[in-house]
Formats: structure tokens, C-alpha cells, sequence
């Protein structure tokens, strides 16, 4: 019971070696006692015939007569077996006379303890093992002919050293063996296990590898020639790579999820700062009460300067909430409505800009979802075209509406977003480049619109994209009709295009 639990403390290679030597060990000694076994009954079998073979000889050709129960004289015959023994068994199995003749010699009489080891055996010439004092271990069959019984034996010394050097001859060729199959196995298995061993020294050497730091390398690999599928070593290394693959994707989206949070920080320090600085350079103006500016404009601007930061924190506040999951209030919300609206509100602005509406309705313009937000969504999309455009830019605030598709969509002429900028621009706090930037007040925002905006369409279920290049910005939001499961995360569905019957467009040039 201890022997298994220490075998389980030593290396895998030292256990397969032990399990090996002990199966051939096994083998060796299992085939050496077969063929010892084997050879041994045939050598039997042999020399069974030979006894039996003597006894009737000494029956058919000798003469012998029921009376006369010294009569041995067929122990002198010619051909006789070398070192036969011969007996005169009675009727009850004793023996009356008995002896031995070896080669070039008279016969000799047993003794009292020899003819007794011989004695009790029946008649039927069944063969028997007996063990003669003086002479040795003898086979010996009794038979009976006309009431003349004769029993003959030989000694079995032949079979016995026949066996003896078959056994030693086996042992000495199995020992060889072994050595020889131990030797190779052992460089087998540590050939075998050369992957396995380098499979571990990676695994040893990325477990030391600095993960808590941002400034680690590249984590080292398992070679190709140690991943192949079809060996135990090779699905262990390409596994170990799989891993390895996720830890280094891991390390990176949490070394940039560092830096998008620092930038964020930043960014949000940056935004805050500035009405902040300005507030208390007003508060500090007014409080020396010098006369250098009107308390009346001074509380205006600080007014104006709260409201940006309000909208700023609350802002935040509503991406924090997003992000965490917090359910929406939900009704039905008619798009339609919903864009004329914002796009009236834009139009009132009359900042030198053309905003259309166009309606392609095949369905009620129906979602379930929080008119608010929505109304929202619609506005900081249809406010980054106002401030990322140049006079005269056209903006088309469209609604679809067909069986499973409810559509928003905001298009405009302008310079359109550098290609760089893309990726990320539903990111917080990004901002175009100059050439997406008219100036003004405004100067591009605080970076927040859009971010709102996706994070507002996905906690309904939505999807919102963007196609951009010179002359033509696009931004596409898709929110599921009412009574419908929330469209799956993929965009590659191609875009079913209304009838233009179903198209309304209202213009307006101010």
C-alpha cells in the first residue's frame, strides 16, 4: 500500500522505466516457466513410454512365471534401458524382489528401505514418481499379465538436468534481455519525453515572466515541431501556445484599457479644469470688486461655464450608468416624431446649414425604449454635423421603417473623418483634427456626444456605426421594432432599401 504513493513522488520517466522493467520481467519469467514447463512434460511423456515400454519387454520376451517371484532375469536381457529397475510386486503391492543394474555391471538387490519406497503401487501401468533411498527420484509403472506383475522404473536424473539447464540457460538469455531492453527503453523514453521536458522549461519560463508589469516582453512559445496534434506532447504544447496566446491578449487589452482609463483621466481633468479655472477667475475679479468687468456679464459666464461642466458631469454620469448595466425606462417611441423634432430644433438654430427630413415608412415607426435617451442619441449626432461642418453643409436626418428594421440615420456633405480617427470614434473624449473642426465656441465638443450616443443605443438593443470619406459622413443607428429581439452584434447584413414611394423629404434652406 506505501509502495504506490512513493512510486508517485518520482518523475514520470523514472515510472514508466520501473513499469516497463517490471512488465518485461513479468513477460521473461512468465515465457521462461512456460517453455521450462513444456519441455519438462515432454521429456515425461518420453521417458513414460520407455518405462512402459521396458515393463511389457520384460512381460512378453522373459518368460516369467506367477511362482516363481525372484525371477529378475530379464534385467540381463540385451537392449535393456540404461540404470533400469526392476521388482516383483505380490498381489497386495509388496515387493518380493528387486534390483538395479547400471552400465557394465551385475545386478544388485535393493535394500529393505528401497523395495519399501516402491512398494503399494497397483498394476495398471500408470506411471508414478518415486524416490529410492540411495538411488535417486525414478519413474516407475507396475503391470500384471496372467497373474505375473512386474514393475520397472528409470531414473529421471537426465530430465532433471535437461530442465535444470534449460531453466538456468533461460535465465541467463532473459537477464541479457532485460539489460539490453531496459537500455534501449530508458533512451526511448527520454527521447519521447524531449518534448515533453522542453514543454515544461516554457511553461517554467513564462510562470517567472514579470505578468504583474506592463513592460514585459513577449512571452516565449513552444516551438512548431513540439505542437503537433497527433502525440500527447504535442497537444500539451499546443495548448500551453493557446494559453500563452490568451495571456499575452489579455496583458495587452488590460495594458490598453490602462491607458485608455489614464487618457480618460486626463481628459476628463483636462475638461473639467477649464470652466473650473474660469469660474474662479470670475469669482476672483468679482471678490476684488476693481471694476475691471461687469458682475452682470462675470455671472454669466460663470452660469455658462456650470452649465458646460453640469452637461460635462452628467454626461459621465450616464456613460457610468450605461456601463453598468442600469435598465432604461421603456415605452413605445415614435421615431418619426422623435427626428422631426430634433431636426426642427437644429433647423431653428439658423446657422447657415440645410437640414432635410426624409421619411421611408413601409411600417409604423415604433421601438420600445426611453424617449429621452433616444431623443438624446439624435441630438449629439445631429450637433457633431453642426460643429464638425462648414456653413452651407447639407445635413439629412433620415427614418426607415420597414417589417423588421427600424433606422436612424444622419448624413452630411462636409470635409467627412480622417481615416485614422474611425476606430475609435465612439471612444470618449475623442476629437476630430482640424480638418473635421470649424472653430468657434464650440471648438469640437468635449468628445462625449458620440460615446453617449453608442452607449445609449446599445443599452436598447441596438447597433450604431459610422461610413465616412470626403463629401459624405454617414452615421447609421439600427434599433429593433417593438416586439422584436434585439438585432444580432454583426453589421455585415446588407440594407434593404425602401420604396421610393414610401420616401417623404422635407428641406429647408434658411
Amino acid at each position: 500500500m506505501t509502495a504506490l504513493p512513493r512510486l508517485r513522488t518520482h518523475s514520470m520517466r523514472t515510472r514508466l522505466l520501473l513499469f516497463i522493467g517490471a512488465t518485461l520481467v513479468a513477460v521473461c519469467a512468465a515465457t521462461a516457466l512456460t517453455t521450462a514447463l513444456l519441455q519438462r512434460a515432454a521429456l515425461m511423456a518420453d521417458l513414460d513410454d520407455r518405462v512402459t515400454e521396458a515393463a511389457e519387454r520384460s512381460l512378453d520376451g522373459a518368460g516369467l512365471r506367477p511362482y516363481d517371484k525372484d525371477d529378475l532375469s530379464f534385467l540381463t536381457e540385451q537392449g535393456r534401458p540404461t540404470g533400469l529397475l526392476a521388482a516383483r510386486p505380490d498381489a497386495d503391492g509388496h515387493i518380493v524382489s528387486a534390483a538395479t543394474v547400471a552400465e557394465g555391471t551385475p545386478p544388485r538387490n535393493l535394500t529393505a528401505a528401497q523395495r519399501a519406497a516402491l512398494a503399494g503401487l497397483a498394476a495398471d501401468g500408470s506411471p508414478h514418481t518415486r524416490n529410492v533411498p540411495g538411488l535417486g527420484t525414478y519413474r516407475v509403472t507396475a503391470i500384471e499379465n496372467d497373474g505375473v506383475r512386474v514393475l520397472t522404473g528409470l531414473p529421471m536424473d537426465d530430465v532433471q538436468r535437461m530442465v535444470s539447464g534449460l531453466v538456468l540457460g533461460e535465465a541467463v538469455v532473459a537477464g541479457a534481455g532485460l539489460l539490453v531492453a531496459g537500455g534501449v527503453c530508458a533512451v526511448v523514453v527520454r527521447r519521447q519525453l524531449r518534448p515533453l521536458d522542453r514543454v515544461a522549461a516554457t511553461a517554467a519560463e513564462v510562470s517567472r515572466a514579470p505578468l504583474d508589469r506592463g513592460e514585459a516582453g513577449a512571452l516565449t512559445r513552444i516551438p512548431a515541431g513540439d505542437t503537433d496534434p497527433a502525440s500527447e506532447a504535442g497537444q500539451v504544447g499546443a495548448a500551453l501556445n493557446r494559453m500563452i496566446d490568451h495571456v499575452e491578449s489579455s496583458r495587452t487589452a488590460r495594458r490598453h484599457t490602462e491607458e485608455r482609463m489614464r487618457r480618460f483621466l486626463a481628459d476628463v481633468s483636462h475638461e473639467l479644469r477649464t470652466p473650473l479655472a474660469s469660474i474662479s477667475g470670475y469669482a476672483e475679479l468679482m471678490n476684488r470688486d476693481t471694476g475691471r468687468i461687469e458682475p452682470v456679464l462675470a455671472w454669466r459666464r460663470v452660469h455658462a461655464e456650470s452649465a458646460r461642466m453640469t452637461s460635462l458631469v452628467e454626461d459621465l454620469l450616464l456613460l457610468a450608468r450605461l456601463d453598468e448595466g442600469r435598465p432604461l425606462y421603456s415605452a413605445e417611441v415614435d421615431l418619426a416624431a422623435l427626428v422631426a423634432e430634433a431636426v426642427w430644433d437644429a433647423r431653428a438654430a439658423g446657422d447657415g446649414r440645410e437640414w432635410r427630413l426624409e421619411l421611408r415608412l413601409d411600417a409604423p415607426p415604433l421601438v420600445l425604449g426611453d424617449a429621452a435617451r433616444l431623443r438624446q442619441v439624435v441630438a449629439n449626432l445631429l450637433a457633431n454635423a453642426q460643429v464638425h461642418t462648414p456653413p452651407g453643409t447639407t445635413v439629412v436626418a433620415s427614418v426607415e421603417a420597414d417589417a423588421g428594421h427600424r433606422v436612424i440615420r444622419v448624413r452630411d456633405d462636409g470635409p467627412g473623418i480622417p481615416p485614422g480617427l474611425l476606430p475609435q470614434v465612439f471612444a470618449p473624449f475623442t476629437r476630430a483634427d482640424a480638418s473635421r473642426a470649424r472653430g468657434g465656441p464650440h471648438d469640437g465638443g468635449s468628445g462625449l456626444g458620440l460615446a453617449v450616443a453608442a452607449a445609449i443605443v446599445s443599452a436598447h438593443g441596438g447597433r450604431i456605426h459610422v461610413e465616412s470619406e470626403r463629401g459624405r459622413t454617414e452615421f447609421t443607428v439600427e434599433l429593433p421594432p417593438v416586439g422584436a429581439e434585439p438585432p444580432p452584434p454583426s453589421t455585415g447584413e446588407p440594407r434593404r432599401e425602401p420604396t421610393r414611394s414610401s420616401i417623404r423629404t422635407f428641406a429647408h434652406n434658411p
